[in-house]
């Protein structure tokens, strides 16, 4: 008889599996190495397309001819600065709100009761980066009232160049266009559709046992051996499944503009209409529609994806 190969199955990568904490996940601005001022934004997943392009692409077997690409939509609202971070040592040691926020906002989000210091006034001796914190203003999508806050790093030389920023920014909207562009490369951070309780067989992938087998067939035919006297976290076994954080790296922007007076980003099923800022990415991204996704600059850009030159010509 030839040997039997049982490869494991279900990845290790991925520990524990459980529900996410919140909908937007944290990142490593540190990590990212941009020349964008702001390196990340906030959108909102509409649906999926069929885009035909005329491929510009240098060594490609369809150049200079027209190919269809599934596209993603994603809203992209305009942002605002909620608030202000100074850190010490790794670690928040003051944050200072911006002055004249939305009364909408305070309404929604709860705030200090005490005085707010002036961010103008805070002197940033001491201090060893700077970062914001941006909200969202999804009541012009039409989705929901309660904005999306995250913290974005800034790129900058020192705290100094930073600060110029911050304060040229506050109290005015940040638009999708003031940060990336047509062409670029981005990465998609976001929660995928969940699932809720899943057995083994379609949360790890592991085969069917025979039609004769006892106890189930949809299930380990063993979770573990007599010694150790315990369950590993290797054992296949059911649990949550999806709502789970994950990457998507490297997808290209195709197209981005306003959804006004545009027919093709209309009536798109579960979501509606596009009413701001929006981008077409290539190909798919984690989520449900209507869910909110964290666009940021790409952590490791690729030089085949980036060299990819697409001339968007209609959308299906």
């Amino acid at each position: 008889m030839p040997t039997r190969k049982a490869p494991r199955k279900g990845s290790l990568q991925f520990w524990p599996r459980k529900r996410a904490s919140k909908f937007l996940p944290s990142v490593n601005w540190e990590a990212i190495d941009s020349n964008k001022k702001i390196k990340g934004f906030i959108g909102y997943k509409a649906g999926m397309a069929s885009a035909i392009v005329k491929d510009n692409s240098p060594n490609s077997m369809t150049k200079g001819k027209e190919i269809a690409l599934p596209v993603t939509i994603l809203e992209c609202p305009s942002m605002k600065i909620f608030s202000v971070r100074f850190y010490k040592n790794r670690k928040v040691a003051k944050e200072l709100l911006a002055e004249n926020l939305e009364k909408e906002l305070k309404r929604k989000v709860k705030l200090p009761k005490k005085k707010i210091k002036k961010i103008e006034e805070e002197k940033i001796e001491g201090y060893d980066d700077v970062r914001i914190i941006c909200y969202s203003q999804s009541k012009k999508t039409g989705l929901k009232k309660k904005p999306d806050l995250v913290e974005f790093g800034i790129s900058g030389k020192n705290i100094e160049e930073k600060m110029v920023f911050i304060k040229e920014t506050l109290g005015k909207e940040i638009s999708i266009s003031d940060i990336f562009g047509k062409g670029e490369l981005v990465d998609l951070r976001g929660l995928t559709k969940g699932k809720g309780f899943s057995g083994p067989v379609k949360r790890f992938g592991i085969t069917l046992k025979s039609h004769k087998s006892e106890k189930g067939v949809r299930r380990p035919g063993a979770i573990g051996s007599w010694h150790p006297a315990r369950t590993t976290f290797r054992a296949p076994q059911a649990g949550q499944l999806g709502m789970f954080s994950r990457v998507n790296y490297n997808s290209k922007i195709l197209d981005l503009g306003k959804g006004e007076g545009k027919k093709e980003l209309t009536n798109i099923k579960n979501y509606g209409n596009i009413k701001t800022d929006y981008l077409l990415v290539n190909g798919s991204v984690q989520g449900p529609a209507k869910r909110q996704l964290l666009i940021t600059a790409p952590l490791r850009e690729t030089k085949q994806q980036s060299k990819k030159e697409y001339e968007l010509e209609s959308i299906r």
